[in-house]
């Protein structure tokens, strides 16, 4: 109860305070360190942000793990709010007037939330798997980026103790023996779902974005743009046409039209 009345009254106290000029989002090194299940969570975050109209200021750490509330990436900072993640960042938002999903009835917010949670439980685990499990991606690219910006043995330990975490998480959810065609099929039934949704609308539920439109974005997006030595994901996604032209779309509209950064 006593957590309750404080939630309370910081949605209160959130909501009778403008959007300051000094809002931050905290993330690891971009080009370095940030590893790309970290950065298509980032990439949802700020495409939030940006549709939402709000300014912020990217803020690089190399401890942005360690800073967060959650221990997860992104982090914002907007006044003495520290908030992680973006279902609870979309929240926060929402309490300073800022409603990406404002003009959906009940239904459709409804509808909206089982498809975030289908990203989250299909797409959010297939980049973990993909970054953590697949043996030649965590050696060259996910263990070298998350240990670059510590000294040795730190560089060497930390990514050996996030890879068991990512790990176990992934095997008490049942993902911890699947192949990567397995892990493949998942993928392609979250597009597929996707895909069907979307049909040719410009934003998942019609003419207008809402938080499921940022959060496919940028998991799409990273996805289809990131180098990595296994593409297996990106051709599934690249058999969507409208999901393709829908990242291509949001690139232009939110990120190359308005002159914001990724």
């Amino acid at each position: 109860m006593a957590s309750l009345v404080v939630e309370t009254m910081q949605a209160e106290l959130g909501a009778a305070e403008p959007w300051p000029d000094n809002a931050a989002l905290f993330q690891p090194y971009q080009v370095e360190q940030i590893t790309f299940p970290d950065y298509a969570q980032c990439l949802s975050v700020k495409t939030f942000l940006h549709m939402c109209g709000l300014n912020f200021n990217v803020e690089l750490r190399t401890n942005a793990e360690e800073m967060s509330p959650s221990g997860k990436v992104p982090f914002i900072r907007v006044g003495a709010f520290l908030v992680s993640e973006l279902d609870p960042i979309v929240a926060f938002v929402n309490t300073r007037g800022f409603q990406l999903s404002g003009h959906l009835d009940e239904q459709e917010k409804s509808e909206m939330r089982a498809y975030m949670a289908l990203v989250d439980n299909l797409l959010v685990n297939a980049e973990l798997h993909l970054a953590w499990c697949d043996q030649q991606v965590s050696e060259e690219v996910s263990k070298p980026r998350y240990g670059c910006m510590h000294p040795w043995p730190l560089n060497r330990v930390l990514p050996f103790k996030k890879q068991r975490e990512v790990r176990a998480r992934l095997s008490s959810l049942g993902w911890g023996k699947k192949t990567v065609d397995e892990v493949c099929d998942d993928v392609r039934t979250c597009c597929q779902e996707l895909s069907e949704r979307l049909d040719k609308k410009a934003y998942f539920f019609g003419d207008k974005p809402t938080e499921l439109d940022a959060q496919v974005f940028g998991h799409l997006f990273t996805i289809l743009t990131t180098a990595l030595p296994v593409r297996r994901f990106a051709e599934v996604i690249e058999e969507y046409k409208n999901l393709t032209a829908f990242c291509q779309r949001i690139d232009e509209r939110v990120f190359k039209k308005a002159g914001h950064k990724f």
